[in-house]
């Protein structure tokens, strides 16, 4: 009787330690999915933050959601160096500086669409969504002759939901690798070194162009990256527009 009772609990024991097993086995498996991007964690919806690509190319992009402080003194600055950027704009914005939209156009920048309203995308319904990149394209379209192309989340926010709207507008959905964090205003060199220290090729790099430091920092990271071998392009003319994927970090890859 005694065997039989140290036999149940030895099965007992056993049944418990192989479920404690699956169990752990199955957080680990979870966890390295997770970050990974394993083919066991479900795909989550991503903007492009960068390109995978071996060539020296980085992308200069600044967002426009008030004011308009330094955009002229911005575009002066990328003039005296030749260097295309892409500004995205909230249509609100282009309505209370139509002379700025329309100086970023002609001097051959890139525009692209930051909402109408700078809302939170993920707060809102799918319509609504559309109707927020369709009335800056709209506005766009009346001022300055063309829609867009590209699409940015107002203060990056967003979930699988306001991605899969903004690209059923046939927007590219893009974010940045690179970011400045400007509009913090923590001085000109922290600022400087966190944006040199982040680059490499493919990079998106973000700006505002409201804030303090950046007509100092620009002269200084255009020169340095232009030391190093960089070009500098529009992100329409960084980011690939078929045949691609993008993997769990944002990273823009070509399909082999």
């Amino acid at each position: 009787m005694k065997i039989l009772v140290i036999s149940r609990r030895t099965k007992v024991k056993n049944i418990l330690l192989v479920l404690i097993m699956l169990i752990a086995v199955g957080l680990i498996a979870t966890m390295f999915n997770y970050r990974s991007g394993g083919v066991f964690t479900k795909e989550k919806k991503l903007p492009i933050y960068c390109v995978d690509t071996k060539e020296k190319k980085v992308a200069i992009s600044f967002d426009a959601s008030w004011g308009a402080n330094n955009t002229i003194k911005i575009l002066d600055i990328l003039d005296k160096y030749n260097v295309k950027a892409t500004f995205f704009l909230v249509g609100r914005w282009s309505d209370e500086f139509p002379k700025e939209t329309k100086e970023i156009y002609i001097r051959g920048h890139e525009i692209g669409n930051h909402s109408d309203t700078h809302p939170d995308m993920t707060t809102l319904s799918n319509d609504k969504i559309i109707k927020e990149i369709s009335a800056t394209d709209a506005k766009l379209m009346q001022l300055i002759g063309t829609d867009t192309k590209l699409f940015r989340f107002p203060s990056g926010s967003y979930n699988d939901k306001s991605v899969e709207a903004a690209e059923s507008t046939n927007h590219y959905c893009v974010q940045w690798d690179v970011d400045s964090i400007d509009w913090k205003e923590q001085g000109a060199e922290s600022e400087y070194i966190r944006v040199i220290n982040k680059v490499k090729p493919g990079s998106i790099i973000l700006f505002h162009n409201t804030a303090k430091y950046t007509p100092e920092n620009l002269p200084k990271i255009i020169e340095e990256l232009k030391s190093q071998g960089y070009e500098f392009v529009k992100i329409s003319d960084l980011i690939y527009k078929d045949n691609y994927h993008i993997d769990y970090t944002g990273r823009q890859i070509l399909n082999n």
